[in-house]
Order: C-alpha cells, then sequence, then structure tokens
C-alpha cells in the first residue's frame, strides 16, 4: 500500500477522533444546563404552553379526540380531530381520572 494514502486515512481517523473527543468535551459547556425538572418549571416565572389530545366523552359514551392547547394551566383552545370518534357501549365506565384539561 502507498504510504501516502497510509498517512492520509490516518489523518483522517485522527481528526475524527478528535473531533468527537472535543465535541464530548466541550458539548456540556455550549449548551449548559438544559434539564428543568417538574418542580422547577412550576416554580419558574416562565409561561408554561403545551398541546395535548385527549378524549373527551359525553353522557351517551361517545368520545371525541381533542387537540387542547394550554397556558399556565389556562385553557387557550381545544379543537376537535376529524375522524378520531369513537362510541362505546352504553354500560362502559370511563377509567380515566376526571380531572382538568390543563393541569
Amino acid at each position: 500500500m502507498n504510504k501516502k494514502l497510509v498517512f492520509f486515512v490516518a489523518s483522517i481517523f485522527l481528526i475524527i477522533v478528535i473531533i468527537s473527543i472535543s465535541f464530548l468535551i466541550f458539548k456540556p459547556i455550549l449548551a449548559g444546563n438544559t434539564i428543568l425538572t417538574s418542580q422547577a418549571i412550576e416554580d419558574s416565572k416562565f409561561i408554561q404552553e403545551y398541546t395535548y389530545t385527549k378524549a373527551i366523552c359525553n353522557e351517551t359514551n361517545f368520545c371525541q379526540d381533542y387537540e387542547i392547547q394550554c397556558r399556565n394551566k389556562t385553557l387557550i383552545s381545544s379543537f376537535p380531530i376529524a375522524g378520531a370518534v369513537i362510541q362505546h357501549k352504553p354500560d362502559w365506565i370511563d377509567p380515566r381520572n376526571k380531572t382538568d384539561l390543563c393541569y
């Protein structure tokens, strides 16, 4: 094998190793501490906005999925998701805890 080719391949490999090690060392410094606990978020003064889906059922056990948008435990909007429906039997009991939409 050609000595220049071996040197070139070894150099590329060494550069990749150095970049990888540098990334592992400096990434936490560059990114900062981005991990927040739920208590820290709750105690913070940041505006908490989040969106999730939830099936909302009526008294006849007809359930429709909704997209729920909340800000600081206050409902901003809820939109029905087209086609995401189910009709349960009359004796069906919803096993979920009944809670507020935004918590």
